[in-house]
């Protein structure tokens, strides 16, 4: 409440007549840091914004989120090339923003003032409003570029300062910043003119963000992340903390499908006391931050979100018992022996789905030893070859080839020659370079033939790898413990 009335968030006026006043709660909450231990207390109030009226109490509410493919890519250039990690927080960061609505909210409870016809007229934005986001990242967008700052249009939550040959990367997820730079006394002087901006805290050097431990080991340009204490939290909410490990994240040739559903209203009652979407959604956080050796399993599992089987529980213990064996499994990435940038690789189990036939493909993006992107999705429709899996595959690998090429040159990387994508089918690398095998092919919508054109252009290089070396391969099917095993130590879990 001090906090609000420093910032001057609202004034308490008598509600106009004709005017609605949206409600207002307080959210309490322990904050726990990425090790577990007691970080702080937090009171926070909140604006019941589902009740705002869209083109009246707001109109646009879209705000950009970094994506965790940069986040990680920055970590890994910060590893490759010994930079500073600095990370502060703003404190209270959506109430900096000034509202262009006028809107009215119930005075928070505990606090009210005169009559009860007295509410708050909103000046600055608050939490839980509609529009709250995107007030706060305009706000900070004008103070960064006013400081120097220039916004990368590849990922526009990325912000970096480049001048008289100091160069800062910033990426922001809402009040979360994260500064790497050679130059740390640059970084200073930026968080200390940030400061005259914003209240904030200087939280030092980067050892833990978005939940992610962050450790490091600069004389050997090491860095990893991991998130084992989120994983440790998620077996014990669940009584699976004393469980017996295995070795695979799925049984291997499983392939799970709707016809394991429940049967009968029995089946549904017993899967009713199971929280099956609460796990699923908790592994499909771990698949997209720190684990892309679970990203295949989530996947298949969030498939029956909607009507889980006993079968399908088992399996979600099965991966939790994975997770319970590779606690100590971290992210790393150091400099490699690879002469490119980065390096992709591709791959496709041609109709793994017994539900619909369709393929799963997968793709990793690898810089120096460990793992910036990786995606593993069911294909969005049927491939009638493994050479039209393979290449479809290739194609959405080929898009975040281009992205990545676009964005690292942003960051100030020259690419020269064509980016490698590695697969392990030679007919698709064929049909990538040329417009062979047409009796297979020419049923595909021509917006896939641009693949071959990025091919042409020496903008991507297919080359075969052997199935072997195939560090994709547990994107797209349920491996053997040895496989597994090898794909992990591929994508940099060590």
């Amino acid at each position: 409440m001090e906090a609000h009335k420093l910032n001057s968030t609202w004034e308490v006026v008598k509600l106009p007549p004709g005017k609605c006043a949206i409600g207002s709660r307080w959210f309490l909450k322990v904050k726990f840091s990425a090790d577990g231990s007691l970080d702080h207390y937090k009171a926070r109030l909140v604006a019941k914004g589902y009740s705002q009226c869209p083109g009246f109490d707001f109109k646009e509410t879209f705000t950009p989120t970094i994506r965790y493919a940069t986040i990680r890519t920055i970590l890994a250039i910060a590893a490759l090339e010994d930079l500073e990690l600095r990370s502060v927080d703003i404190s209270h960061a959506y109430l900096n923003g000034e509202l262009e609505e006028d809107i009215y909210m119930q005075q928070p409870e505990g606090f009210e003032v005169g009559r009860p016809e007295y509410v708050c007229k909103l000046r600055k934005s608050l939490y839980g409003l509609k529009q709250a986001g995107r007030v706060w990242n305009k706000t900070l967008q004008s103070v960064l570029l006013s400081m120097g700052f220039q916004q990368v249009q590849s990922d526009h939550g990325l912000y970096i300062y480049h001048k008289d040959g100091v160069r800062i990367f910033m990426p922001v997820f809402v009040d979360d910043i994260t500064l790497a730079g050679k130059d740390g006394d640059k970084i200073n002087s930026i968080i200390h003119e940030l400061s005259s901006h914003f209240k904030l805290r200087d939280l030092g050097p980067t050892t833990q963000l978005l939940g992610m431990e962050i450790h490091r080991d600069r004389p050997n340009r090491t860095l990893s992340i991991s998130q084992s204490q989120f994983t440790i939290n998620l077996l014990q909410e669940h009584g699976l903390q004393d469980c017996k490990p295995v070795s695979t994240p799925l049984n291997p040739g499983s392939r799970l499908s709707s016809s394991m559903s429940p049967q009968n209203s029995t089946e549904v009652a017993e899967m009713r006391q199971h929280p099956y979407i609460s796990i699923v959604g908790s592994l499909m956080y771990l698949a997209l931050t720190t684990r892309p050796d679970i990203a295949y399993t989530a996947g298949v599992l969030a498939r029956f979100n909607s009507n889980p089987g006993l079968a399908h529980w088992q399996a979600v213990k099965h991966v939790l018992r994975y997770l319970k064996g590779t606690l100590d499994h971290k992210l790393t990435y150091r400099p490699s022996d690879a002469p490119e940038p980065f390096i992709t690789y591709s791959d496709a189990d041609h109709g793994g789905n017994p539900d619909n036939g369709r393929s799963t493909g997968g793709y990793v993006v690898k810089i120096g030893t460990g793992a910036v992107s990786w995606s593993s999705k069911l294909q969005t429709l049927v491939a009638l070859s493994t050479t039209e899996a393979e290449y479809i595959s290739a194609v959405e690998a080929g898009k975040e080839i281009i992205w990545l090429r676009q964005f690292l040159g942003k960051l100030g990387y020259k690419i020269p020659g064509p980016s490698v994508l590695w697969m392990d089918n030679q007919s698709a690398i064929a049909v990538s370079k040329n417009p062979e095998h047409h009796g297979k092919m020419k049923h595909l919508s021509l917006c896939l033939s641009w693949l071959r054109d990025a091919v042409e252009e020496n903008v991507i290089s297919p080359k075969f790898v052997d199935t072997g070396n195939m560090a994709a391969d547990i994107f797209t099917k349920a491996l053997d413990h040895f496989k597994v095993q090898k794909c992990a130590r591929m994508l940099g879990l060590e």
